[in-house]
């Protein structure tokens, strides 16, 4: 079963404008499966196959003549020194849309697109489903346990593999193929425990010392790997928000997982009922909502400047958004049902924001309402 993605507009405007464009995002989250349905018409190359890489790394010139226009390169960052004979291409002739790089190895072909390639490329990222997509083609789960456990990315719902066949397989596949070209053999192990390490963390403040000292490594080497992590966008790091509060704030990020089904399986959950059970249940609810807003930013094209809100005495709301009009603040509960306190953080901030805020409250519930100035959201509702 083919989902419909979001981002086919982001990425057909892109088309119109960039003589390349490059599709990224998490292994298995659908890329090479959209960009052959999107562009049938392109020929499709994967720099995968050992006889195309070595005709691409031998004689640059002459499989780019052969593949001169309407091309599909998958696995781009196999052929690194193709990036610069694709800049004297494309700089002779800028048709729109000429080549399409896609790739599992975010690190490594945005290196060599930064390199080669600045000003020329449209960069667009796919991520796992967003609630949007599955809505639309009615295989939404019953509940928030059930979606979290889960997980989003697209093998869950075209062949109905069960996430404790999926994600064992995602993550071996993720780390030899991935991980292994940029972290020391020796670490492999270590930097899984480190992957385990951070499911922990989901939610929560990041202190890079304590990680340090529980992994067995230097500081510097857990910031490394960190990076890692979100150049190929499994976790990413939400900033505090700081301007024009006037009070002392946190100053350390929050740790989020694009997939909360990867999380999941790394905090060892056989089924929902260890969502249902988990002693901290809203932090997983809170990345699940946290995440959407990620995933659907990306999707739609849209550059969403997100943060949260701590200070001193622990005052915090989970999701600050920055935009032209405004701050929209987002609490997030897993509350099934709506109770008034469920809003005390909401106008305490707000009071002392000092400028325009949108107050939301996402809950656990499946209906929506308002209530005086907020928004009271379901789960399944996209925010933004």
């Amino acid at each position: 079963m083919l989902i419909p993605r979001h981002i086919t507009a982001h990425l057909r405007e892109l088309s119109l404008y960039f003589p390349i464009l490059s599709l990224t995002g998490p292994r298995q989250a659908g890329k090479t499966t959209l960009l052959k349905e999107l562009y049938p018409d392109y020929r499709y190359v994967s720099l995968e196959d050992p006889d195309q890489q070595l005709r691409a790394t031998e004689d640059p010139r002459s499989f780019l003549k052969h593949y001169d226009y309407n091309v599909i390169f998958d696995e781009a960052q196999r052929v690194p020194a193709l990036f610069s004979y694709l800049q004297t291409v494309v700089d002779e002739d800028r048709q729109p849309g000429r080549y399409i790089l896609s790739g599992s190895q975010n690190f490594l072909l945005r290196q060599s697109i930064t390199q080669s390639l600045a000003g020329r490329v449209g960069i667009a990222r796919l991520f796992p489903l967003d609630l949007r997509e599955i809505a639309a083609a009615n295989v939404r789960p019953k509940d928030y346990e059930t979606a979290i456990y889960r997980g989003f990315y697209p093998a869950q719902f075209d062949t109905g593999v069960p996430p404790r066949l999926f994600y064992p397989s995602y993550v071996s596949s993720y780390i030899e193929r991935d991980v292994s070209g940029l972290i020391s053999a020796a670490n492999l192990n270590t930097f899984r425990r480190f992957l385990q390490l951070c499911a922990a963390y989901a939610g929560q403040l990041l202190n890079y010392s304590v990680i340090a000292r529980a992994v067995g490594v230097s500081v510097p080497t857990i910031q490394s790997w960190f990076s890692v992590l979100e150049q190929s966008y499994l976790v990413f790091r939400l900033p505090p928000y700081y301007k024009n509060f006037g009070k002392r704030i946190t100053k350390s990020p929050k740790l989020y997982f694009y997939d909360t089904g990867l999380l999941c399986y790394l905090l060892s959950m056989q089924s929902e009922n260890d969502v249902v059970n988990y002693y901290q249940l809203g932090a997983l609810f809170e990345n699940l909502i946290i995440a959407e807003r990620m995933k659907r930013a990306e999707h739609d094209g849209k550059e969403a400047r997100l943060y949260f809100y701590r200070d001193s005495n622990q005052l915090e709301t989970n999701l600050l958004e920055e935009t032209a009009s405004g701050l929209i603040l987002t609490e997030i509960k897993a509350n099934r049902t709506y109770r008034d306190n469920l809003l005390a953080n909401l106008h305490k901030v707000g009071k002392i924001a000092g400028q325009p805020v949108l107050k939301q409250l996402v809950f656990g519930g499946d209906e929506g309402f308002g209530v005086k100035d907020v928004q009271v959201l379901p789960w399944h509702t996209p925010i933004g």
